[in-house]
This record gives structure tokens, sequence and C-alpha cells, in this order.
């Protein structure tokens, strides 16, 4: 998206503003023209690096013929559980599509968390996508991501 495009968010339409520790879910009570966000609900993952999740070495494996020995590459937790969360967002949004008269969403999220949230949405709520930002809004207090999405 351009950064001079306006972003026409529907009067009730929700804006999902998410890193992979943090999501916010934003509903416009203004309308299209003059947009009021609020905050509906909020997730917090604590998501502590990979080496603080993990207490073991890798483990080892050894070759069925021979004395060789093998490595295993340690997982990496942090993404898992970036993924986990993810899937948490995305099962959020399935469920207020179905359960409410949501006119659509604009997702705002840094690349990484967006390409997980694609994967994980299910086609009812792909249809209702007005827009999506790879933009890390999270940080950010809600009239300042009105006007980054509003700005001309």
């Amino acid at each position: 998206m351009s950064k001079n495009t306006y972003i026409r968010i529907p009067h009730n339409a929700y804006v999902l503003v998410g890193d992979g520790r943090k999501a916010l879910f934003l509903r416009n009570e203004g309308n299209e023209l003059t947009p009021r966000l609020k905050t509906e609900q909020v997730f917090v993952n604590d998501n502590p690096p990979t080496r603080d999740q993990g207490s073991d070495q890798p483990g080892r494996t050894y070759a069925s013929v021979g004395a060789r020995r093998s490595s295993m590459e340690q997982a990496d937790w942090h993404t898992i559980e970036e993924q986990r969360f993810a899937r948490t967002i995305a099962d959020t949004l399935e469920t207020l599509a179905r359960n409410k008269k949501i006119p659509g969403f604009i997702i705002a999220a840094p690349p990484r968390t967006l390409a997980e949230l694609r994967q994980s949405l299910n086609g009812s709520v792909k249809q209702r996508i007005i827009a999506e930002l790879d933009k890390d809004f999270t940080g950010h207090p809600v009239d300042e991501i009105e006007k980054h999405l509003t700005a001309a």
C-alpha cells in the first residue's frame, strides 16, 4: 500500500494492530470520513527469547551403522510461540466474523507477523480484509494509529 493511500474504515470495522507479542483489536465507532477507534480487546503474549525457553541442549542421534553421531537442531521456541499467537489472533478474527456483522478488517502488523496471520486465516476472514499494512503500530497510542491509517 502506498504511503499516500487513504484507508476508508467503515463504521464497526475492526482494525487489528499486532506483532508476535501483542495484538490490539480496535473497532471504528466513527464513520469512514472521521474514524474513532475504540479498543475492544488486547492480547499480550509473554514470549521470551528461545535461549530463555529451552532448558536442555539439542538432542543427538546415532547412525544405525557405525559410530557416527549427529546433533539435532535446537527448536526455535520463540518462533513456535509467535506462530501459536498468530493462530490465536486468527481464531479471534474468525469468531468475530462469524458472530458479529462486521463490514471488514484492516490488519497492520510487521511483515513476519502478517505472513503468519495470512497462513492462519480462513476464507471468511480473508474475504473481509479491506487493507493490510506491513507496519508495526503496537507501541503507538490509538489516536496515532488513527492518524497513520487515515493520513492522506
